[in-house]
């Protein structure tokens, strides 16, 4: 007679990387506190008469009228990046040492007007760092970079890719990248302070005996298929623009403005974003097709398995914070009494795009999303 050994495997344990993006509540508040304290840092020693000042005059000098810190100076707003960013420092570690629950903060202040008070100047902090200091170089950076990656080798442009780095990424552009990094630390701080002081799970932010509604997977996939199909609508009207005039046609501008813009070939380099985003355009709606899940059969290699869900929520997050940054810029540049202005500029679609495409994204998110390793729920 003989005894069979049964043995079982442990499940293998996560990469490092993988353990810190899942505790990302936990240390992203520390990570605020250290960026907030780091650029107030920067803000102080340029107020000081350091170079480096990225704004203004240190700013490159044709993309000074697009941005809107171009009129400012060291001297006079350096004091401010110091003051706001020292401030922000201890705000964050403030919301990372409040402990949960919401009877349990500070007796001082009414639980919720201290709730809204913090979490305001993290939402605050972040859609000043993503969408208002940044313009529309990020949004360039983007759509550039993936031709730049493949026609590079064919000569368009016709430069190294060290020269297109350097072009693409001097300074103030890389200042601008800074800013969005700190942005989404400040947001992802804020939502984690949201959950916490609310007694939902910090992770996922499901609680218990909560009615979901429009955040059910059921009503994110109602709402999140008309976010996506508008959002792929929304690219074409700038598309058709571009590429009218691309074949010599001058939809919503001159003649003499289009034989000038084929005169120095940057008619191709608009008809090359028009397609780009149109293409991004149909990848939309992956967000609410079955292929957004699976991979469909003509992707060799991958057909019939699953799409991993950080690969469409990084590359859609990414393109909407990179449109709603240029979107900024065309609103507030924009002689709104001028409605002929206004109505001929193509670039208008980018604001209302980027809001669309960023519910559409979080459509996706909800309507894909397990059941919370953390707490369970789901």
């Amino acid at each position: 007679m003989t005894t069979a050994t049964i043995t079982t495997t442990a499940p293998p344990r996560p990469s490092p990387v993988r353990r810190a993006i899942r505790a990302w509540p936990a240390w992203t508040p520390y990570a605020a506190a250290v960026w907030s304290a780091g650029y107030g840092l920067l803000g102080l020693l340029w107020a000081l008469g350091v170079d480096g000042y990225p704004f203004g005059p240190g700013d490159l000098p044709d993309a000074r009228e697009e941005s809107i810190l171009g009129a400012t100076t060291a001297a006079g707003v350096g004091p401010w990046i110091a003051g706001l960013g020292f401030a922000g420092a201890v705000i964050a570690l403030t919301m990372a040492r409040l402990p949960a629950g919401r009877a349990r903060l500070p007796a001082r202040l009414p639980a919720r007007v201290a709730r809204v008070a913090l979490a305001g100047w993290g939402w605050a902090s972040a859609f000043l760092l993503v969408v208002l200091v940044p313009d529309q170089r990020v949004l360039t950076t983007v759509a550039y970079t993936p031709l730049a990656l493949v026609g590079i080798p064919f000569g368009w442009p016709p430069m190294a890719y060290g020269e297109f780095v350097e072009t693409v990424l001097p300074w103030p552009n890389v200042n601008q990248w800074i800013c969005v990094f700190g942005g989404l630390l400040w947001a992802a701080t804020a939502l984690a302070f949201q959950r916490r002081t609310a007694s939902a799970c910090v992770h996922c932010g499901r609680r218990d005996a909560h009615s979901y509604g429009w955040t059910s997977r059921a009503g994110a996939a109602r709402w999140g298929r008309w976010a996506a199909y508008a959002a792929f609508l929304m690219p074409f009207a700038y598309a058709v623009v571009r590429w009218a005039w691309a074949l010599g046609i001058p939809l919503t501008i001159s003649q003499e403005f289009l034989d000038e813009l084929h005169r120095s070939g940057m008619v191709w380099a608009g008809a090359y974003l028009a397609s780009f985003a149109a293409a991004g355009g149909v990848l939309t709606l992956g967000l609410t097709q079955r292929w957004g899940v699976i991979w469909p059969r003509w992707v060799l290699g991958l057909a019939g398995k699953s799409v991993p869900r950080a690969f469409p929520l990084v590359f859609a997050t990414t393109v909407t914070l990179a449109l709603a940054s240029g979107g900024s810029v065309i609103l507030r540049l924009t002689d709104w009494s001028d409605p002929a202005e206004w109505a001929a500029n193509p670039l208008m679609v980018l604001a209302p795009w980027s809001v669309l495409l960023g519910a559409a994204t979080l459509g996706y998110h909800l309507r894909t999303r397990r059941a919370c390793r953390a707490c369970g729920r789901g």
